[in-house]
């Protein structure tokens, strides 16, 4: 099958550059909403039989304007949420999250973040998430979920995703296109990567969210 793995559309939080992970969760602002609209509009050439969001509200409201334009069903899984930031919600200081999640790329999945979970418990939960995806059987199927969670179950996944982003973050709206499924894996066919938007206060700190 083919997966596009899409990050939600812009939030008051990401402009603020604040660590907003918990359910549910805030809702895009006028940005994000415009990003949302054109996200259906760059898929449009994809053949696209369902819709899947985690169940924070970014992510429903991001995948709505594609649920409109494919008129396919939507689901939310509770699995592909954002990896939680545990003590450090709604902060600014990024430091130990950060330092846990390269841990987690490095391949030491022990290291928990300050009360949320762990890499082993991420990896199991999101790949659940994403299982229940292929096994609904679409040809191809978009998920919208959140950045760190994306980058990095799609960087175990597939390693080469590490060396396509670099140092670069996830802006909102970026596509990972892969085909596979997991069993037999997955194959990296592209990032998509939309206009860039200076008010992204995690872009402009240079940070990989």
């Amino acid at each position: 099958m083919r997966l596009l793995l899409a990050r939600h559309a812009r939030t008051a939080s990401n402009v603020a550059a604040l660590l907003d992970t918990a359910p549910p969760g805030p809702e895009l602002d006028l940005v994000g909403r415009a990003q949302a609209a054109a996200l259906a509009e760059r898929l449009a050439g994809q053949r696209i039989g369902g819709v899947y969001t985690s169940d924070l509200v970014r992510a429903v409201q991001t995948g709505a304007p594609a649920v409109r334009a494919f008129e396919v069903a939507a689901a939310e899984l509770p699995q592909l949420r954002e990896i939680g930031a545990g003590e450090d919600e709604m902060s600014a200081d990024l430091q130990r999250y950060l330092t846990a999640l390269r841990s987690w790329g490095e391949g030491d999945h022990r290291v928990r973040i300050p009360g949320g979970e762990d890499g082993a418990e991420f990896l199991e939960r999101f790949g659940d998430g994403i299982r229940a995806v292929a096994e609904a059987g679409h040809e191809a199927a978009l998920v919208i979920s959140h950045g760190a969670a994306i980058r990095t179950w799609a960087g175990f996944a597939m390693p080469q995703v590490h060396v396509a982003l670099g140092a670069r973050g996830m802006p909102n709206t970026t596509v990972i296109v892969a085909d596979g499924d997991p069993d037999s894996g997955w194959t990296l066919r592209g990032i998509d990567l939309p206009a860039p938007d200076p008010d992204d206060g995690f872009a402009a700190l240079g940070r990989p969210r």
